[in-house]
């Protein structure tokens, strides 16, 4: 039997018969060289990029530990932000299939208290949340951590770069310390060094290369006198490429919403995602570009964490990342999948030392030529897709199907111009192609959904 089959381990029967239905057979990297410690109750620090299957590997590791029958909190799983939080929660879910009656509870900011704290009355045994607002229930006295057995920490670099150290430090000190306690982090700081020399016992370092191919990921280097200059380069590389889908990584929130302003200014369909904006108008905004209604998104490094993006076309780096692994993390985000992703960073004099160390890791690098001044008089590419948003979400018992239903049935549109359907609480958005979109705004207004009607609007602004 090989040993990175998932039936190697010493896991419940429930959980690798669920792995099998799940299509889960081999493990991958991080999970072969991580979960033989987490199931020995081993603390473990984890090294590993988005996309490694760490989730997998904590969550195994939690669900083979959990006591069902002890209706108590015996997990916190503490996350960078809300969407993460709701993807980890996602994926414990799917593998704890297998055994009944799981109560996995999601505790993040940007959501009412008052429903939080009466889901927490009625018990649970997984909490996943970011860390504000678990210390907030904490310090309230709504969640308890006396029955704890397992704390991880996932994306920790983030957490730290987010400021929550403060918080993290908070929070441990009201756990128990016989626990057992998971770290997975993408980059390896001092100060994670640091944290993990505090929390852990004598913990075990596991540290797996980036799952993506670099040779599928072409990199492409400018050099930039100014920032006017920096902005027409990024013009210039949108017209000619075309990518149907972008992220701009800058460095500041202020960089961020010029750039966005500025291309906005010249036709380019964009969107701003930065730690500002309230928790409704981020959701709508990584909606609306994970749905192909908006081409570009400009984003900082902690704004982007837990952007969950099939494909995407092209990453620009506006600004040179701090450091070589954000760096890497950043490009990796395109050429998943096999596909061929392209990548390219602006860099200026006083970015010296921070090229210095891309070179240290990739070998010398030579600008390239900035794009011809006349490509800047072609027309930005408009997004194949629009984003409806409907009134109605899981609250009103709202499903996938129902709307795919609703679009598609009697005098509906072909399936094969509806995209992506997301659910929230109490809405929820679909993907449909622009040359369809009035059409199926009307399918969805007349017609009914869970028996009832719900209005629906394009999306096209934060104010729709």
């Amino acid at each position: 039997m090989s040993q990175t089959n998932f039936s190697s381990l010493n896991l419940r029967p429930e959980l690798v018969s669920n792995l099998d239905t799940l299509g889960y057979t081999e493990m991958t990297p991080i999970q072969a060289q991580s979960l033989p410690s987490i199931l020995e109750g081993k603390d473990v620090i984890g090294q590993g990029k988005t996309g490694s299957g760490k989730t997998a590997a904590f969550g195994l590791g939690l669900l083979q530990r959990l006591n069902v029958e002890r209706f108590r909190i015996q997990t916190l799983v503490l996350c960078p932000t809300r969407e993460l939080a709701d993807q980890v929660a996602k994926e414990i879910r799917k593998l704890a299939r297998g055994i009944h009656n799981i109560k996995v509870l999601t505790l993040c900011g940007g959501m009412p208290f008052g429903p939080q704290i009466g889901s927490l009355e009625h018990g649970a045994h997984i909490i996943v949340g970011t860390p504000g607002r678990v210390l907030d229930h904490l310090n309230k006295g709504t969640l308890r951590l006396d029955n704890l057995t397992t704390f991880v920490l996932d994306e920790a670099d983030r957490m730290l770069e987010m400021g929550f150290q403060d918080a993290l430090d908070a929070i441990v000190e009201k756990a128990p310390s016989d626990r057992q306690t998971l770290l997975f982090s993408a980059t390896f700081p001092k100060k994670i060094e640091a944290i993990a020399s505090k929390i852990m016992v004598n913990p075990e370092m596991v540290e797996v290369a980036s799952t993506h191919d670099d040779s599928s990921i072409k990199q492409h280097f400018y050099k930039v006198k100014n920032f006017g200059e920096r902005l027409d380069t990024v013009r210039g590389l949108l017209l000619q490429r075309k990518p149907e889908s972008t992220v701009i990584f800058c460095n500041t929130k202020k960089d961020v919403q010029d750039v966005a302003d500025e291309l906005g200014h010249f036709g380019f369909s964009i969107i701003a995602l930065h730690g500002d904006l309230e928790q409704r108008d981020r959701d709508q905004a990584l909606v609306r570009f994970a749905t192909k209604s908006v081409s570009i998104l400009v984003a900082t490094d902690v704004a982007s964490r837990g952007l969950d993006i099939d494909s995407l076309d092209a990453v620009i780096n506006f600004n040179v990342a701090h450091d070589s692994e954000v760096h890497v993390h950043r490009i990796g985000r395109t050429g998943r999948a096999g596909s061929k992703g392209f990548a390219c960073t602006l860099f200026d004099d006083k970015e010296g030392y921070q090229v210095a160390q891309l070179e240290d890791r990739f070998g010398m690098i030579t600008p390239e030529a900035l794009p011809p001044a006349s490509v800047l008089n072609e027309s930005p590419m408009m997004p194949p897709m629009e984003c409806i948003r409907i009134d109605g979400g899981k609250k009103q018992k709202v499903r996938a199907g129902d709307i795919l239903g609703a679009l598609t049935g009697k005098d509906g549109i072909d399936g094969k111009l509806v995209g992506k359907i997301q659910l929230f609480d109490n809405c929820a958005y679909v993907a449909v192609e622009t040359k369809v979109a009035k059409a199926a705004v009307q399918k969805i207004g007349k017609g009914k959904l869970k028996g009832r009607t719900f209005r629906a609007w394009i999306v096209r602004s934060f104010n729709d």
